[in-house]
């Protein structure tokens, strides 16, 4: 047999073999949840992507993501939709041939920029020892990354020990001109952080943290925004009960607004943390505290109601997941402030202020403190680990108290 008969004949087998990966990729797919019209689509761009590769000459084995952006490079730019149908499918298709071993998994390059590691470790470090929230860790490694970049990639620092503070000071001086008072702080907190991890860690003789200035937070005058008992009964109300989104979108309201829990606690919940023995709800709070909060009745209504009927996956224990295909767990709190966002719109409630989901949470806290909640009452319904956060809710009194406050006493004849 030639050499060119041999290629023809290895392309074959490797065409033949990717062919019938992807017959059960799409299978695998159905079992998810996609329907048949989304299925349909998916299989062609399959199918095409493997005629491609075979016109290539590119096998099985060698398989890449360089491969994917070469052959949605081939369309024309006005036909975005179409490359990011086929980007999105074939990202699928490659996830699912890496878990099957049939295309090698993906090696860091030789070339990645210097110091990625070093920010790989930290990013451990806030995730396991530090127990920081997905959405803190993706605030703080942007920071961190120019940093590296800046002083010890490309910088005057030859290494990690010659750092000082006025190589950190000059760096913080190049990055705040024009920024907003918000930026600085959290550029600020992420540098002290990072030093102290050097520090810990021992790649550091002394902790550099002391040398970044501190930024002062500018607390905004006033009580919190927060919704009225009355407009929170209009948004749990205006929640459609005969669709999979509407259940589940009541069961999250009601939590937010029964047990002013965090958006992304409402993330994080799992089918283990709800105890319907006991009629309790264990809560994966900030900075890695677990604690327990009465499962009260028409919580656990909405919830069982919405698992019941709509909890499609067994291998996904988190509570709340996607409406549609794949069923996976909400991809974070930002997912919580859009279906509040919704939930508003469709009662016709005006937002007001930043952070939709604590609409909620500020609701209860205000409630609280009108029936005659003292402020230590509040702090730990809302979990929090200092009476000055719960402070500001003493504001929310304020008017109250002008009404039963008596006279300034005067002596006769000052008046």
């Amino acid at each position: 047999m030639s050499t060119k008969q041999e290629v023809e004949s290895e392309g074959s087998k490797s065409d033949a073999l990717l062919n019938s990966h992807i017959v059960v990729f799409v299978k695998e797919l159905r079992t998810e949840g996609y329907a048949e019209r989304t299925l349909k689509k998916k299989r062609s761009v399959s199918k095409a992507f493997a005629a491609w590769m075979r016109r290539n000459g590119i096998s099985l084995h060698e398989l890449s993501e360089s491969h994917i952006a070469a052959f949605v490079s081939r369309l024309p730019r006005k036909r975005k939709a179409r490359a990011n149908l086929e980007r999105s499918v074939l990202g699928l298709l490659l996830q699912f041939l890496r878990r099957r071993a049939e295309v090698p998994k993906l090696l860091q390059s030789r070339d990645a920029p210097p110091g990625e590691e070093l920010l790989e470790r930290y990013v451990t470090y806030l995730r396991k020892d530090r127990a920081l929230a997905e959405n803190s860790i993706l605030v703080y490694a942007p920071f961190i990354r120019d940093f590296i970049r800046d002083e010890l990639s490309t910088g005057s620092c030859p290494s990690i020990n010659a750092l000082d503070a006025a190589t950190i000071q000059k760096f913080i001086l190049g990055h705040i001109p024009d920024r907003s008072s918000e930026y600085k702080r959290l550029l600020a907190t992420a540098l002290r952080s990072f030093f102290r991890f050097l520090f810990v860690c021992g790649e550091l003789s002394r902790d550099l943290s002391v040398a970044v200035p501190t930024v002062r937070k500018r607390q905004r005058p006033g009580v919190p925004a927060f919704l009225s008992p009355e407009e929170i009964k209009r948004v749990i109300a205006a929640t459609d009960q005969s669709t999979t989104t509407g259940r589940r979108d009541r069961a999250i309201l009601l939590l937010l607004a029964r047990l002013g829990l965090r958006a992304g606690e409402v993330v994080t919940l799992e089918l283990n943390d709800i105890h319907w023995r006991s009629g309790e709800i264990l809560v994966r709070g900030k900075g890695g505290f677990n604690e327990s909060l009465p499962l009260l009745a028409d919580v656990g209504k909405a919830l069982a109601q919405y698992l019941r009927v709509d909890h499609r996956t067994k291998s996904d224990r988190r509570v709340f997941h996607r409406v549609y295909a794949p069923p996976i767990g909400l991809a974070g709190p930002a997912a919580v402030g859009h279906i509040v966002r919704h939930a508003l719109r469709q009662a016709g409630v005006q937002r007001r202020g930043r952070g939709a989901a604590h609409l909620f949470r500020h609701g209860l806290a205000t409630q609280m403190i009108r029936k005659g909640a003292s402020l230590a009452e509040i702090s730990e319904v809302l979990r929090h680990h200092s009476l000055n956060t719960t402070a500001v809710y003493a504001q929310v009194s304020f008017e109250a108290l002008r009404s039963v406050a008596r006279p300034w006493p005067v002596l006769e004849g000052e008046r």
